[in-house]
């Protein structure tokens, strides 16, 4: 069977407004979370990603009833009682594993193997698991299978994170949300999509206090009930398209953005030489002068700049005067994008977790692969901008993250079509 790819014909300035969808790091534990509901859920503004079917997917087979409506999944999770994910699910996404604290919130049991998705390099999930040890859960590893089982949980436990592992912060508040005692999580990640997930559980009558700052106290209720909820604007994903603006030498409107959860993202771009202005739920960017290059982008958990858009960044940069410096801080594996753009003219010397970007006058198109989501994302970038044509191949990885991402930037002007 012949695989789809992404056909780009470059050099066309980007020019319009993009309606930004629901975030996918939010989304997947706001659907591991209504596991935990004892009724139904409506999930609005949850994306149409490979990534939420193989989320739904999941529900489905622990007994949950989904069907999608527009943008829309409702989740029944009256009747479900499954406590084991089988490995081909499991290995669909990398963070399947936020499903072990609602599995093991709900039925107190919860056998699954280790999670697939991109390959960033280690995502150690020993946080999570030493997370819930502290918690009273007893866990058996058997042949690439977690076993887990809850035993007595303490009164009151403090869990204080060596890093502020999103996944870990997850786990921990859906396992502490069912059940009695308190739990609070100290240096947890402070992203917006944990107060995302926290604003659904509360709203599912959970009792979650302080996500979004280094330390969330969860104390346990008798039961959670369904709600309806709105999932938060995708920040990756309006950073993308802020990216395919600049490469073009376009001006955008990206429309159902929060700029608060942006501004690390929003001054790289400001630095570049685009002209960024917030709004309250609107990000204009103007990139109609030469881009120039950034001393040092650095990497770091919120509310530093994220990982998630360095690739997309790095993408931009190739084509901007001067040098620039990328540092990752959060992967081992990042710079994954590196040879595809090397292929389409770049100069970029990476070594280690430092790349090195002197921008060219221009690039050329190319044949190349996406080797992981965001990485695809910053080859459709450098193919909106270069010269000629470019075939973007393993657009699945990007199908992951972006809905549609051609009806979107085709909607603003790019010749880009799905082959």
């Amino acid at each position: 069977m012949l695989e789809a790819r992404l056909i780009i014909e470059g050099g066309k300035r980007i020019e319009g407004e993009i309606q930004v969808h629901g975030a996918k790091n939010s989304s997947l534990p706001v659907l591991a979370a209504a596991f935990l509901c004892d009724g139904t859920s409506v999930i609005h503004n949850c994306p149409a990603l490979s990534d939420s079917y193989a989320a739904t997917r999941i529900l489905g087979s622990l007994g949950c009833k989904c069907k999608r409506e527009g943008g829309s999944v409702i989740v029944d999770s009256s009747n479900a009682d499954g406590c084991t994910v089988s490995d081909c699910l499991m290995r669909e996404m990398r963070s399947s594993i936020v499903f072990l604290g609602a599995i093991l919130g709900r039925t107190g049991r919860c056998r699954l193997s280790f999670p697939g998705g991109c390959e960033l390099g280690p995502r150690p999930i020993d946080l999570h698991l030493s997370a819930l040890k502290k918690l009273g859960v007893k866990i058996v590893e058997d042949h690439g299978v977690l076993d887990c089982t809850a035993g007595q949980r303490p009164s009151r436990c403090d869990i204080t994170l060596s890093l502020p592992s999103v996944g870990a912060t997850e786990n921990i508040m859906l396992y502490s949300s069912l059940g009695v005692g308190e739990t609070v999580i100290y240096n947890a990640a402070r992203e917006p999509e944990i107060s995302d997930l926290a604003g659904f559980l509360n709203s599912c009558g959970a009792c979650v206090q302080g996500a979004g700052s280094s330390t969330i106290v969860i104390n346990g209720v008798s039961e959670l009930h369904g709600c309806e909820y709105s999932v938060m604007p995708d920040r990756i994903v309006a950073a993308t398209y802020m990216g395919a603006a600049a490469a073009t030498g376009g001006e955008l409107i990206l429309s159902g953005v929060n700029p608060a959860d942006m501004y690390s993202c929003m001054s790289v771009f400001s630095e570049m030489g685009c002209g960024v202005y917030p709004y309250t739920d609107k990000i204009f960017i103007n990139a109609k002068k030469p881009l120039k290059a950034v001393r040092t982008v650095r990497t770091m958990p919120y509310p530093g700049f994220p990982t998630d858009c360095q690739p997309i960044v790095m993408a931009a940069l190739c084509r901007a005067s001067g040098t620039s410096m990328i540092v990752e801080n959060i992967f081992e594996n990042r710079f994954m994008a590196v040879d595809e753009l090397m292929r389409m003219g770049a100069d970029i010397k990476a070594e280690g977790r430092v790349a090195v970007i002197e921008g060219v006058k221009s690039l050329s198109g190319a044949q190349v692969r996406a080797a992981d989501l965001r990485a695809g994302a910053a080859l459709v970038i450098a193919a909106l901008g270069a010269e000629g044509t470019t075939s973007v191949s393993n657009i699945h990885f990007i199908d992951r993250g972006y809905e549609s991402i051609e009806t979107a930037l085709k909607s603003v002007g790019a010749d880009i079509k799905r082959v």
